[in-house]
């Protein structure tokens, strides 16, 4: 007599015919309920639009259509500005950090994903038992029945939750979108790191341009001092004369470690910014440095700013998120279905493991409701909803940041290009009256002393203007930050970002009579300096 089989699902009993003739009915009410159940839960829309107001307060374009975004810094023509951004967006750990992290959240969208399949298993074992004779069952007692028995197990398991009310749907458009907000924030971390690059190496440039011009100050006053000093052994000057020649010379030879230290610094940020060690672009220190040219940017429509910004769309897509939590947390209300299935042969003879008479299966569909869990279902819901609700104000609070900053960088460009307007015009001014002081010194008409002060008017001038240009450049970056510049938004599948399209447009821009003609004031102080 052989023993019983155990099938996986122990709780199983033998599959009569009756059952197998009640198999039609359980298949059409599993399809009724295949077909009858939705996805609980919200489904997800747009955000509400967000007043994007009426244009700009303060714009630069005279244009409403708005520049090349992609690789902005490519217009400002400066090749060392290109190589050092090729190397850092190859390079630059952050950079690879935020790819590790896009691989991540993949992952985790897979795993989710993989949850909608069914699971199966198989495995074979050999079990080598006694059982006691005078146990429960009297082995002893029963003729032919050894109580040292090989079993021969071999067979699969297979289990499938029925995603009846969509729960597991939902969960995989939450996990689609924060996969999609992940690779969103990739293209942030892009942004920032192009236009921390281009920040740096202006400072470097601009620090550069100043330092030269300190020392050529310098260099005059030494001349001055000199000159004081030998009118003083004359006769023709009091010490107070020289004390305070030599203080205006004091005074600018300690600002020269300092502008070497900071030129110093933002080349060595530069190293890091490119992933290699600091010192990698010390050698900039030695070669020449030119300035960009700024001109006015033409910035487009307000509303531009929600299909540029990676901070926009990302919230946008954990906002998706959250709707889908929503219905995640909602099914765990409904019941669920869950089917176990099991196969193989068992013998205790290797001669009969295969047989048809060794065969064994098992079928366990089983239905679960939670009936009463003391609210805990509905709370974790309410939790949902108001993680939601964050979300939304986050998106509209992450709209508004996004107008607030485009407005005050496009101010502070605007601030910049105005003052390099005056600081030339000064630079001008000082050039002429120098070129006077020198012709009338020639001519000996003036002294030495008024050349020089002319000179180093003209030098102090000089040093002004680099600093403003330096400053417009370090606002221009900041401009392009705001608009969202350094990422191209076209070339990301529909799939991955979702532009949010609830913006009201504003009207198009008003061009601005009373922004000076920036273009020719910059080339020009450029070709100054390039000159000098």
């Amino acid at each position: 007599m052989k023993p019983k089989t155990h099938t996986p699902f122990s709780r199983v009993a033998a599959i009569t015919p009756a059952a197998w003739r009640s198999r039609p009915l359980a298949l059409a009410l599993s399809c009724v309920l295949l077909t009858a159940c939705a996805a609980v839960g919200p489904d997800y829309r747009e955000p509400p639009p967000v007043d994007t107001g009426s244009g700009w307060t303060l714009p630069l374009a005279t244009e409403s259509q708005s520049a090349d975004l992609t690789q902005w810094w490519s217009a400002l023509g400066d090749p060392v500005l290109d190589r050092l951004m090729a190397s850092a967006l190859a390079q630059n750990l952050n950079l690879r950090q935020a790819a590790a992290r896009i691989d991540e959240a993949r992952a985790l969208r897979d795993r989710v994903a993989g949850d909608s399949f069914p699971t199966v298993g198989a495995g074979a074992s050999v079990n080598r038992r006694r059982q006691s004779e005078n146990g429960p069952l009297p082995i002893g007692t029963i003729p032919g029945l050894d109580a040292t028995q090989t079993i021969y197990d071999a067979g699969f398991d297979a289990a499938w939750e029925v995603d009846l009310f969509g729960a597991k749907r939902r969960a995989l458009e939450g996990a689609s979108a924060r996969l999609q907000a992940t690779e969103v924030e990739a293209q942030g971390v892009r942004m920032r790191i192009v236009t921390e690059v281009a920040r740096t190496w202006f400072t470097a440039v601009g620090a550069g341009y100043e330092l030269h011009a300190q020392q050529a100050t310098l260099s005059t006053l030494q001349q001055t001092l000199a000159l004081v000093r030998l009118r003083h052994a004359l006769g023709d000057a009091s010490a107070a004369d020289v004390e305070a020649a030599y203080a205006q010379w004091a005074a600018v030879n300690a600002l020269i470690p300092d502008i070497q230290a900071r030129q110093r610094a933002a080349v060595l940020g530069l190293g890091v910014l490119l992933g290699a060690p600091p010192e990698r672009e010390l050698a900039l220190l030695d070669g020449p440095l030119t300035p960009c040219t700024l001109r006015a940017l033409p910035v487009g429509e307000r509303a531009d700013l929600l299909r540029r910004r990676p901070d926009v769309l990302a919230a946008e897509r954990r906002l998706a998120a959250s709707s889908a939590d929503i219905g995640v947390a909602t099914a765990e209300l409904f019941p669920k279905l869950s089917i176990g299935v099991g196969g193989g042969f068992q013998a205790l003879s290797t001669g009969d493991w295969f047989d048809a008479s060794s065969s064994r299966f098992s079928i366990l569909p089983l239905i679960s409701w939670r009936l009463f869990d003391g609210g805990r279902v509905r709370a974790e819901i309410r939790a949902r909803e108001a993680a939601e609700q964050q979300a939304a104000l986050a998106y509209e609070q992450a709209v508004l940041t996004a107008l607030g900053d485009a407005e005050r960088a496009l101010g502070d460009y605007h601030g910049g290009l105005d003052t390099l307007e005056r600081r030339a015009m000064a630079l001008k001014a000082a050039r002429t009256s120098y070129g006077y002081a020198k012709a009338r010194y020639a001519a000996g008409d003036v002294a030495l002393v008024e050349l020089l002060a002319a000179q180093r008017s003209l030098h102090e001038a000089e040093t002004t203007a680099a600093r403003a240009h330096a400053s417009a450049a370090v606002q221009l970056v900041a401009l392009y930050k705001a608009l969202g510049g350094g990422w191209d938004v076209s070339s990301t599948t529909p799939t991955t970002v979702n532009p949010p399209r609830g913006a009201v447009a504003p009207t198009p821009l008003a061009s601005r009579s009373d922004i000076p003609p920036s273009d020719t004031v910059t080339e020009r102080f450029a070709s100054d300096s390039t000159a000098r």
